[in-house]
């Protein structure tokens, strides 16, 4: 499916993977409607950003943990383009053990509330707009913390109900892509240690984390290095525009973070 002149809707695109994307749909052509809520002190950055693209766009403030919020996003979006081509599921807050300390039940429903709760009703509200559009395609943006939960060197980033949370976005993949077939469809990425979440660019990875166990982290990636956003990009175009038989899929982008904690023994002597 070619970008240009679609209709997209990214989430959480104020910083990092959900701009990156948003940005990279504009250079295409799409007609974009961008989300925000957290983070202000980089909307003025957002907005001259998206502008110099030149390409159609729309952004707009919510709650996404807000039924109604996401109701009204839907209302827009219906009132303006009446279909919607492109869903962009990338919303979430990861708690750091390491950074938050103790864990509370605040945290915790946090956690839960963005990284599974409004993937959810986000969906249900724009499902009528997708099927109105002409083989729409969803992008639902997880974690490995799905895999590893608080283990091994991730048991510094990634807290309990984070990872709790990321493991049921595949559920809701799944489900959805049944759903949407054939017409429309659904997959997931699961994103390991990136730039953005959980490394460089993060208070965590700046104020909290040692040169030690950063270096953990990258250690345990058998790239031996974090993800970038472009990373991110070049999956989500695969996705909409060169894989219209993959529906239901989880795609990991992770450098090979889940498979770098374990070796490889030497062969044993055997009888040829």
């Amino acid at each position: 499916m070619e970008i240009r002149g679609k209709v997209a809707l990214v989430l959480g695109a104020v910083k990092g993977i959900g701009k990156g994307i948003g940005l990279d749909f504009a250079r295409q052509g799409a007609n974009l409607i961008l989300t925000r809520h957290d983070w202000p002190d980089a909307f003025c950055d957002m907005e001259t950003e998206f502008e110099k693209t030149g390409a159609p766009h729309h952004i707009i403030n919510a709650d996404l943990r807000k039924p109604d919020d996401i109701v009204s996003l839907a209302e827009f979006i219906n009132s303006r383009y009446g279909r919607l081509d492109i869903l962009v599921n990338n919303i979430e807050r990861g708690g750091w053990p390491v950074v938050h300390g103790a864990y509370v039940e605040d945290q915790w429903d946090l956690e839960i509330e963005t990284t599974l709760k409004a993937k959810r009703w986000v969906f249900e509200a724009m499902f009528p707009l997708l099927k109105t559009g002409d083989h729409s395609v969803v992008i639902n943006i997880s974690s490995v913390a799905a895999i590893t939960g608080r283990s091994g060197p991730a048991a510094l980033v990634f807290n309990e109900g984070y990872s709790a949370a990321n493991r049921g976005v595949r559920t809701l993949t799944e489900t959805w892509a049944r759903m949407g077939a054939p017409s429309v469809r659904v997959n997931e990425l699961m994103l390991g240690i990136f730039e953005t979440r959980h490394a460089q660019g993060t208070r965590g990875w700046r104020e909290v984390l040692t040169d030690d166990e950063k270096q953990s982290l990258i250690n345990h990636t058998l790239t031996g290095r974090t993800g970038r956003v472009s990373d991110v990009v070049n999956a989500v175009n695969f996705i909409v525009r060169d894989a219209p038989y993959m529906t239901g899929a989880v795609l990991r982008i992770d450098g090979g973070f889940v498979l770098g904690g374990a070796k490889v023994p030497p062969m044993p002597p055997g009888i040829v």
